[in-house]
Formats: structure tokens, sequence, C-alpha cells
């Protein structure tokens, strides 16, 4: 199992990002401008400010060449995993729902919290049980999921919500509590909190460790990459 990890101008996670999936297969960066996904198993889109947030975040980065190709590896069934602002890019990409908006706080916000795993048989949820709780952290000024009514209740029928906040722990005022979705094929996944910041007992939590290590349980969504 290879897992690439994508760096674009400004992120800041994808080292973070691929010393979690090393902890559970091989794992290697992805550069933006490449236009192929050197044959990987699974993608991770990381954490940070791609191309400084101009705009908004994760609209230049849904740009780069290389997510040409993560867009096709998503569409032949490959397992997709965006972090925070790679949450950004693939809803800007179209490849998951919704919007990530400013905070209701309007600042930057870093804490621990609690979030639900509201579907577990996704690629990147194998290891997890329904209801679960998993304490993971939080850092970002736009991440405040918000889709309208129809969109929201479309994925509720469909069991598309992968993760809310724990009651209480809503940091950004997301709609419906929602912390991560998937797409309708259920192979793409995105998260505001950072489990690659969560992989170490030493950190406070180890949980985020479950989400990397899932893709070795996921194989029957996994795709090859051109």
């Amino acid at each position: 199992m290879r897992i690439g990890v994508v760096r674009f101008p400004g992120s800041c996670d994808e080292v973070d990002a691929l010393d979690a999936c090393a902890m559970v297969a091989d794992a290697e960066l992805l550069w933006h401008g490449r236009t192929d996904l050197d044959g990987v198993d699974a993608v991770v889109v990381p954490g940070g400010f791609s191309y400084g947030d101009y705009l908004r975040p994760g609209a230049i980065a849904r740009f780069s060449p290389v997510m040409k190709a993560v867009a096709d590896f998503a569409a032949e069934g490959g397992p997709v995993l965006g972090i925070c602002n790679g949450f950004q890019v693939l809803c800007e990409a179209g490849l998951l729902p919704g919007a990530l908006l400013t905070n209701s706080g309007l600042r930057f916000l870093c804490k621990q919290v609690d979030i639900i795993v509201e579907r577990p048989g996704t690629p990147w949820t194998a290891d997890c049980e329904a209801g679960e709780r998993l304490s993971i952290p939080v850092k970002h000024m736009s991440g405040r999921w918000h889709a309208d009514e129809a969109t929201v209740a479309e994925l509720e029928a469909e069991g598309r919500i992968v993760f809310r906040y724990a009651p209480g722990d809503n940091p950004n005022g997301s709609t419906s509590d929602v912390a991560g979705v998937c797409s309708a094929a259920g192979n793409v996944v995105g998260l505001m909190p950072h489990p690659e910041h969560a992989v170490d007992a030493l950190t406070g939590s180890a949980d985020g460790l479950k989400l990397f290590s899932s893709i070795l349980n996921g194989g029957d969504r996994v795709g090859t990459a051109g």
C-alpha cells in the first residue's frame, strides 16, 4: 500500500500527514505541479494555507495540475482524504458537497474537540465504529461547513455525513454540527479536524491514527492511479 500526500505552495501540514501515513503504509509527497499520482493507492490532501488562501481557501489549489489526477483517481473509486484545507480544496473542486465558510466567531481557533463517527463504512473509517467518539484537534479560520437544507437532507438520507462534532463541541458553527462528509460513492472523505495531529498518545490523543490505519481495511474501494 502506497499513500500519496499532496504538497501545494502554502501547505503546512503535509509533513505531519506524511508521517501519519508512514505509520501504516509507504508514503510519499506528490508535488502540486505533477499531472499523475505515481501509481499510489490512496491520496491525502493535507491542511495548510494553499496559495496563501487567496480568493478563498482552496479556490486556487483546485486548479493545480495534480487535482485533475486526483479527480480522475476519485472517479475510479480511489480513496481520497481531505484534511482541513484539503477539505476546502475538495469542496471547491466539486468532489465533496457544501462549502467551508468563516467561523461563526470570526476568529482563527485551535483547540481539541471530540467528534462522533456517523459512518464507519468508508475506506478512512473502516477501523471505527458507529457512534465512536474521537478526540482530535482543530485549527482553522474558515471551518464552518455549510449547505442548504435540501443538500443536508440528502446527505442525511444517504448516510454521507461521516463525522459530527460531539454535543457542545461544535467550534465553528457548522451546519448540523457536521465535521466531515463523503462523496456519493463513499471513497472521498473530507473533515476539518486534523487526525494527523492525533496519532501519538504523547500529544494527548492517538484517535486520529484510526483514519490512517483504516485505509488498510478499506481495500474494496482502492483504485490505481495513473
